[in-house]
């Protein structure tokens, strides 16, 4: 791709930050190639062309991973971690600009082309497909925090799998996530402003504060084991199976892995939280479902 040549190598690793912008840069690219190729059915196709544009970034960053391990003299769980954060720092970066692109373009353009464009997200606020009962089942039944949890495990454990076949093929469910999130929380502040007369963007960012916990700590999760996934497929590669240095890497993945599901846990903890105790949050639901009966 040409943006990750335009900076040096270590560009993303080092200033992490940079990654909001090539989020923000690659989802309005594929949203837009999605829609003149496919106007049909874009949602998921705009989705595709994001991660793939990513791929080649997030490979990069990998590599420089693995050029720094393979110089170490000694693998501790204080150096992989280090590395780590940085790589998580990155993915946090990008997963927000892409759904900063998804909550915008959700809230600015008209309600039909909303509904074409990101029909596929909009589903999943109904519970439909893959990941709905993270944002809507159940909202305030006794088996919130089980439904949340059992649904945002199978996210995880796709993530982990998903990077542990291809390498870096998580980027997908990250994105697609971030676009789940984005369109949800957009549409919801729109039609809620529709009903209530208020400014849309201020509606999104009371949803953002009150989500933003939750839904970062549940992102996380998601992060890391995707990090676990790659790194453990990428040492298969590199380090001899069964070796000393193997045994360590693994180890160590399988206690990010650990990780992982202990951010789900607390995420899932505090997604129910919110949604059965935040009563300014219910109301903003109860608006936005009020626009649409």
């Amino acid at each position: 791709m040409v943006l990750e040549h335009i900076f040096p190598e270590d560009w993303l690793e080092k200033k992490g930050r940079y990654a909001f912008l090539l989020g923000v840069g690659y989802s309005i690219v594929g949203v837009l190639l999605a829609s003149i190729l496919f106007p049909g059915d874009p949602a998921l196709v705009a989705v595709a062309f994001t991660s793939l544009l990513l791929l080649p970034e997030l490979y990069k960053i990998f590599s420089i991973e693995e050029r720094q391990e393979s110089m170490e003299q000694r693998i501790s769980l204080r150096s992989l971690w280090k590395d780590d954060i940085g790589i998580v720092r990155i993915y946090i970066f990008l997963f927000l600009g892409i759904l900063l692109v998804y909550s915008i373009g959700t809230m600015v353009m008209p309600q039909m082309q909303t509904n074409t464009l990101f029909r596929e997200q909009l589903e999943i606020r109904f519970g439909q497909g893959f990941a709905g009962q993270a944002v809507s089942g159940g909202l305030f039944s006794s088996g919130l925090f089980f439904s949340l949890l059992s649904n945002n495990f199978l996210v995880l454990l796709a993530c982990f799998i998903m990077a542990l076949l291809t390498g870096d093929g998580a980027i997908f469910l990250i994105t697609w996530n971030a676009s789940v999130w984005g369109t949800i929380f957009g549409v919801t502040a729109k039609n809620a402003a529709l009903f209530s007369g208020q400014n849309t963007f201020y509606l999104f960012g009371l949803i953002m504060l009150v989500v933003f916990p939750h839904m970062m700590i549940e992102a996380i999760s998601y992060f890391l084991a995707a990090i676990s996934g790659s790194v453990i497929s990428k040492d298969v590669i590199l380090e001899k199976f069964a070796s000393h240095r193997f045994l360590e890497v693994f180890g160590f993945n399988l206690y990010l892995l650990l990780f992982a599901l202990i951010f789900l846990l607390l995420g899932a903890a505090v997604e129910a939280f919110v949604l059965e105790h935040v009563s300014i949050y219910q109301e903003i639901i109860r608006m936005s479902m009020q626009a649409i009966v």
